[in-house]
């Protein structure tokens, strides 16, 4: 008996055009997807699931060569291998790389080289260059950067956690571990997150931080370079009021830096990755997927702060009646009242203004240079733009976070 295999007229397309399928009737093309938008080359592997009308895949791709792997909506550069899994509305940059049993949801962004291994998962998600994971991790809503080659670069151990629910069933959590003015910059040490261990956000983490590996880690460590070895108290009994926040003020002032980092981010994009994400259709795509992703990413930082500060009306009542602190009560009191007027700010775009002089520095350094690519420019910058590029984009992160500081 004779068996047919139906392979689509798409496939069929895609074929013809150069892109490799050893199996083509294993492989489904949705019929949304925009067939130029597929690189000849692309390498697609049995049970390859293409979906979504932004999908784009550079040259050099190659997925699911692991596992079957279904890719919908996301942008991906040169050279990026998604070995199984599944990946939606994100945006992979050139020689990223994810193992097979993934996860990675909207409002992520792994930059070039940045990578991680078997059975991981990202949603709002943002790793810069080099940054790697891995394997049976679960990291979402938290950017890392740090490090400055695929040999000297940031680590999450494997079996680690970004813990970002609380009791309280508030996201208001995305920590930050480096940052975005100096990391940008592709100069900084690495940071090292030690497996089988966790970070409850909202945090912040400096560069060249070291957790050692089964350490949960509760608190800032914002300074550079520090061994942190974080040990939990004996464990003690009391009552505990669902509901009933203590001192928030941490909370907003981290979620705020959280967003200011992302300000800059998207200004950094704007108006320096842009002259180097415009070689071809495929970059523009993954550039455009990038701000795309780093909106999708600042509203749901909003939406969750926003979540935060309608559940202090009851916790205020419940801070009052248990005797807590009056700085718990007043921190409490000032997010509801200065809510509404922060969420308009905090939606409102950057002053253009803001470290301009410094900005136009940096693209003075970069014009004319962009066909050297991403990577060698920016870390072949001289101490004078490393600096000026850092204070412009500090200056958008402080705008945002002095929000919560400035008298009200």
């Amino acid at each position: 008996m004779t068996t047919t295999f139906h392979i689509s007229k798409a496939v069929e397309t895609l074929l013809k055009k150069g892109v490799v399928i050893p199996c083509p009737a294993a492989v489904e093309v949705g019929e949304d997807v925009n067939l130029e938008q597929i690189a000849p080359g692309v390498v697609l592997h049995t049970g390859s699931k293409l979906l979504g009308a932004s999908l784009s895949v550079g040259p050099g791709c190659e997925i699911g060569a692991e596992a079957p792997a279904t890719v919908e909506d996301c942008q991906l550069g040169r050279g990026v291998a998604l070995k199984g899994g599944y990946f939606s509305g994100a945006v992979f940059l050139d020689g990223s790389s994810m193992g097979s049993c993934a996860h990675v949801r909207p409002g992520t962004i792994l930059e070039e080289e940045a990578n991680g291994a078997h059975s991981v998962g990202f949603k709002q998600t943002i790793l810069f260059p080099f940054v790697t994971a891995g394997s049976l991790i679960n990291f979402c809503d938290a950017l890392m950067a740090g490090g400055t080659s695929r040999k000297n670069h940031s680590e999450i151990g494997s079996s680690y956690i970004h813990f970002n629910f609380t009791p309280h069933g508030d996201k208001a959590t995305a920590s930050l571990v480096g940052d975005v003015p100096r990391g940008v910059m592709l100069d900084r040490p690495p940071v090292f997150l030690g497996g089988q261990g966790g970070l409850v956000g909202p945090a912040r983490i400096g560069f060249g931080c070291v957790v050692p590996a089964g350490a949960i880690l509760r608190e800032d460590v914002p300074e550079d370079g520090m061994l942190v070895s974080p040990s939990d108290k004996a464990s003690k009994k009391k009552p505990y009021a669902m509901g009933a926040y203590r001192e928030i003020g941490r909370v907003v002032r981290n979620n705020l830096l959280y967003i200011g980092n992302i300000r800059a981010l998207q200004a950094w994009y704007k108006d320096v990755r842009r002259g180097f994400m415009a070689r071809d259709g495929f970059e523009l795509r993954c550039w455009e997927g990038a701000l795309r992703q780093l909106d999708a990413v600042l509203a749901e930082r909003i939406k969750r702060l926003g979540e935060l500060a309608a559940k202090m009306k009851l916790s205020v009542e419940l801070a009052k009646a248990s005797g807590a602190s009056s700085v718990a009560v007043a921190e409490q009191e000032r997010l509801l009242k200065i809510w509404p007027q922060l969420e308009v700010r905090l939606k409102q775009e950057p002053d253009a203004v803001l470290g301009a002089e410094n900005r136009d520095a940096v693209l003075k350094r970069a014009a004319g240079r962009e066909g050297a690519g991403y990577l060698k420019v920016v870390q072949g910058f001289d101490p004078a733009a490393r600096a000026a590029g850092a204070k412009w984009l500090q200056a958008i992160v402080d705008s945002v976070a002095q929000l919560w500081d400035a008298k009200s």
